[in-house]
Order: C-alpha cells, then sequence, then structure tokens
C-alpha cells in the first residue's frame, strides 16, 4: 500500500464519522420534535457504512495482490422504524383524544453513546493520518540525508 492510499484510507474514514457525528447531533437536537413538516414526530435517523468498491480491473488486481481496501463511504442514512414514546400530556397541542403526545423515538443515553463511538472512530483516523505522514516525512529526511 502507499502512503498515499492509508492517507486516502484515512480521509473517507473522517469524512464518515464526521457525517456521522452530525446525524447524531440531529438527532439530539429534535429529541422533542413532535411534529415535522409532515404532521408527524421526527424520527430518529441512523448512517449506514460500507467499504468503497473497485469497480476497475486494475483496483481489484491491486486488491488481489495484498493491498488492503479504499476506505468506507456512507451508503444511506435510514430513518429508525421503532415507534415514538407515549407521553400522557393532555395540555400539549400535539396530544390525541386521548391526551397522549407521541415524541421521537431517540434516546438521548444512546445517542450520546454513539457519539463518543464516532469521536474515538475519528481520533482513531486522525491519529493514523499523522502517524503515515509522520512515515512519509521520516521517508523524505533519510533519502534527503
Amino acid at each position: 500500500m502507499s502512503v498515499f492510499g492509508a492517507m486516502d484510507i484515512s480521509a473517507t474514514g473522517m469524512t464518515a464519522q464526521q457525517l456521522r457525528t452530525d446525524i447524531i447531533a440531529q438527532n439530539i437536537a429534535n429529541v422533542n420534535t413532535t411534529r415535522d413538516a409532515n404532521g408527524n414526530p421526527y424520527k430518529r435517523k441512523t448512517v449506514r457504512f460500507e467499504e468503497k468498491s473497485f469497480p476497475t480491473f486494475d483496483e481489484s488486481l491491486s486488491m488481489a495482490n495484498g493491498h488492503t481496501g479504499k476506505g468506507v463511504k456512507v451508503t444511506q442514512i435510514v430513518e429508525d422504524p421503532s415507534p415514538g414514546n407515549m407521553v400522557y400530556d393532555p395540555s400539549h397541542p400535539d396530544a390525541n383524544e386521548d391526551g397522549y403526545v407521541v415524541y421521537p423515538n431517540v434516546d438521548t443515553v444512546t445517542e450520546m453513546t454513539n457519539l463518543i463511538d464516532a469521536t474515538r472512530a475519528y481520533e482513531a483516523n486522525v491519529t493514523v493520518l499523522n502517524s503515515t505522514k509522520s512515515m512519509a516525512l521520516k521517508a523524505l529526511d533519510i533519502s534527503g540525508t
């Protein structure tokens, strides 16, 4: 694997984790949103990742020769199909005829745990990127002396 390939893989991981962090922040921001533009409660969103594909023969050959993948990509952002939380609050403007309000299916503890996970994954990719950069600079120093 080339130095730039390692940097590329780290960069795709950082980009994917940044988007994941943004989606988690959106979930937390909408934890009390009982009505969206369509009049429904907010639905929790999650990010799906996938390894970048190898569409060309040359890339497939490189992978067969022991080279690693090309990184990660976000394939889609999906809504969690689980039902929302029913809370009895007859004074709420979105309460149904029985006085219950459907709140989003967002659990703040789960979102914070996922946020910590995404942050750690981002930091790991930054560490790999910095290590790769350091090795490349050392190689330039060695070859220059």
